[in-house]
């Protein structure tokens, strides 16, 4: 009886889905559709050409073991706005890393919106994550990205945490950006440090791939902050990354919101609409 491991092996949240959009009769349609386990994706009405798709994790948050995929393909001259139901909660871990993925390819003179909504971390969580688009030469991309550290309604104050994310955009099969993000208990313990977070319990970033995207800097760099959010941005080469610091989850939203309604010059998905605060 003393041999036992100290945690039992418990069953775990697994889940697979994925969504195709194609041209049909000169209108973007839902081409294919497959999902398993717990993940599922959503189809909301619409009253723009724009199709939305929505992702959920019906487990309701990931923990060690766990393992979600989400994929869509955007085919031909296709615009697709694509999204979370709510925010995805990553719980405490003992026993490994839960796997989170994204994988979306989008073809010639498509462009694919993913706006997933926040991801909070919860105390001792362990979170594995790699998001991966693929544009055809002719395709653009606009995505984010917003983290909160801790459930400030709960006075919760992130001090052991670990969340391992990649996240890699490649044209024609080459990549034009890749960025590897790593927060874990050293990162938390010097959390004030101007290098790393900046005293923030929250932070975003938003993506642009375009052809002309560098031209939305200025007019970015130009725009009032929402108040307590700071504001990073730089464009080159077809590229414009925005990074943000907020000391709240609710400032970091309003923030995030202005940005992507103006890289995208649309409405936010309507699953982001909620409580009057956008």
């Amino acid at each position: 009886m003393f041999d036992l491991p100290p945690y039992p092996a418990i069953q775990r949240s697994k889940g697979h889905a994925f969504a195709a959009f194609g041209i049909v009769r000169g209108c973007a349609r839902l081409a294919d559709l497959a999902q398993a386990g717990s993940a599922k994706v959503m189809l909301p009405r619409v009253d723009t050409d724009v199709p939305e798709a929505v992702f959920l994790n019906t487990s309701g948050g990931l923990t060690g073991g766990d393992n979600i995929h989400f994929a869509l393909q955007v085919g031909a001259g296709v615009r697709l706005c694509a999204s979370t139901q709510t925010a995805e909660r990553a719980y405490a871990s003992n026993q490994g890393a839960a796997q989170m993925r994204f994988s979306a390819s989008v073809a010639a003179g498509a462009r694919l919106d993913w706006l997933p909504q926040e991801t909070i971390l919860y105390q001792s969580c362990n979170l594995q994550r790699r998001t991966e688009i693929d544009l055809a030469d002719t395709a653009a991309c606009l995505t984010c990205e917003s983290i909160l550290l801790g459930r400030a309604a709960m006075g919760e104050v992130l001090t052991h945490a670990r969340l391992h994310d990649l996240r890699v955009i490649r044209r024609a099969g080459r990549p034009v950006f890749s960025e590897t993000f790593l927060l874990d208990d050293a990162v938390l313990h010097h959390r004030d440090s101007p290098a790393l977070l900046a005293g923030a319990n929250a932070l975003g970033l938003v993506a642009l791939v375009a052809q002309g995207a560098e031209d939305a800097a200025a007019p970015l760099l130009a725009q009032a902050s929402v108040a307590g959010a700071r504001v990073a941005v730089s464009g080159w080469d077809g590229r414009c990354l925005v990074r943000v610091l907020a000391p709240d989850g609710l400032t970091l939203r309003k923030q995030m919101a202005q940005i992507i309604k103006t890289l995208s010059a649309r409405p936010l998905p309507r699953v982001w609409l909620s409580g009057g605060t956008l």
